[in-house]
Formats: C-alpha cells, structure tokens, sequence
C-alpha cells in the first residue's frame, strides 16, 4: 500500500513539475509578442483621423455628414487639401458641399474636389484666379476623337493663309480644359463626341484664341499627363510639308558697253566709249 502511495505521489510532483514547466514557457512565449508588439508600436508612425467618403459619390451631389467618415491615416503622408474635423468640412449654420470631382469609397474628401458651403458646382467653381472661359468649336477631328475631359492640358495648333500660302502653327500650349460640352467633372471617362471644350485661360489668350478662331481651323492636340515639356515654335506650310527646297535666285550683274556711231566716208562705224553714267 506504501509503494502505491508512494508511486502516486511521485507521479503527481512529475506532472505538476510538468505543468509548471509548461506554463512558464507559454507565460515566456506571451511576454516575448507583447514585448515585441509594443516595440512595433513605438516604431510606428503616427496617426490621424482624416475623413474620407464611405460610398461613391458623383459629381453635382450633396456631401453630408451621412456621406463621410472619419478613418486612421499616417500623418506624414496627408494629401493636400484634406479634412481633419467634421466642423471644418460641415460648418455650423451653412449649407452642404457640392462633389465637382466625383470620388470612389473611403477616398479622402479634398478641397478641390467640393465646392464651398453652400456653392454651386457651376463652371464658375473650377477658374482659378486671374482665368478666363473660353469655349473653343471642335469635331471627331479637331477633338481627338472624343478622348477629352475635364482636367486634360491641350496644344492648340492654327490652320489658315498667310500671304497666300496655307500655314499650320501652334498658338498655345498645354492649357487645361474645364469642360467638355457641359461636363465638368473630371471622373467622367467615357468617350464621347463633344462639340465645344472649354479652357480656363488669361484675358490675353482669350484675344488671341478668339481673332484665331474666326480667321483660321483650330485644333487641340491632348498632352499627356505627366508630361512636363514646354512645346516649341512650331510652323508649317505646304512646301516644309513636301520637303520642297525653294531655289535661291541669284542676280546677275551684266557689263553695260556703251558706243558711238562715227561715219567714215559713206560707211557708219558702231565704236565703243567709256559710259558716263
């Protein structure tokens, strides 16, 4: 009876030995992540609330504050224009926003991309200071095949007769659209035909544009987005077009001789004087 006591109890110290044993090791194991999880805390960036959109939002809509929601953003890294309170984005006693930019789900809510309180989202909205509307005709040709929208830069290129002969010339260069036909919004990325475009330009351009348009075919052709490189004069004619090297006339200077006429008996000499003028 002894030994079986005596062998139960040496078995029940192995295993509480065991539990123990098993229990610093995961005790060990949990202080290891936690300690490594905090350290990744510390390491990482900081944070803060930026509000964004949590459902798509088309342009000429409403934003209210239903619309948007306020989500976790590293600080180093806020685009430009963004909200960080709802009081500044909803001012107390002022109507809503309107969207001019439509933005897809959780996209942050940006100042270009909604008007003021209260504002219409009119073409008006989309002029910076010191800029001009200006509505230029264009076709399937003169348009770039209906591949314009708003927010797109443009060459503008002039065809019409100079002094007789038919010229191609670029006017101006990289200037933004802000319409397309009666579409502002630059999420809009169907293809279509438009029949006018409108350019946010100076005063100045809009002279030029305008005397251009009525005396001459314009047309716009589409800069590519990231393209920063400034276009440079550029004209040309049928003969430039045709390789046609125009031959240089030469003058001629030809000797003047000049004679008198002495009659000698019956016959009349022609002889040759020194010319005196």
């Amino acid at each position: 009876m002894r030994m079986v006591f005596g062998l139960v109890l040496i078995i029940g110290v192995a295993l509480a030995g065991f539990a123990v044993y098993m229990a610093q090791g995961y005790l060990a194991k949990t202080t290891a992540e936690r300690n490594a999880l905090i350290a990744a805390q510390q390491k990482a960036k900081p944070t803060v609330n930026l509000i964004v959109v949590k459902k798509d939002k088309a342009y000429g809509e409403r934003l209210t504050p239903e619309d948007v929601v306020a989500i976790r953003w590293q600080k180093d890294s806020l685009p430009d224009g963004h909200y960080l309170e709802m009081e500044d984005l909803f001012p107390v006693g002022k109507d809503p926003r309107t969207v001019i930019t439509a933005m897809n789900k959780f996209e942050p809510v940006l100042k270009a991309k909604v008007t003021e309180p209260g504002e219409d989202a009119g073409i008006t909205s989309r002029l910076d200071k010191g800029k001009r509307a200006f509505a230029i005709k264009v076709d399937r040709t003169s348009g770039v095949s209906g591949f314009l929208r708003p927010g797109d830069r443009v060459d503008v290129y002039w065809t019409g007769s100079i002094s007789g002969r038919e010229v191609t010339k670029l006017i101006e260069t990289s200037i933004k659209l802000i319409a397309v036909d009666q579409t502002y919004d630059e999420g809009h990325t169907s293809p279509s035909i438009a029949r006018t475009v409108t350019v946010a330009i100076s005063p100045d351009q809009v002279a030029s544009l305008a005397q251009a348009q009525s005396t001459g075919r314009l047309t716009l052709s589409l800069v590519g987005a990231e393209d920063e490189t400034v276009a440079e004069e550029v004209e040309v004619d049928q003969k430039r077009l045709l390789g046609i090297q125009e031959k240089e006339v030469r003058q001629v200077e030809v000797e003047r001789v000049c004679t008198t006429k002495v009659r000698k008996g019956a016959e009349v000499v022609e002889q040759p004087i020194p010319c005196t003028n």
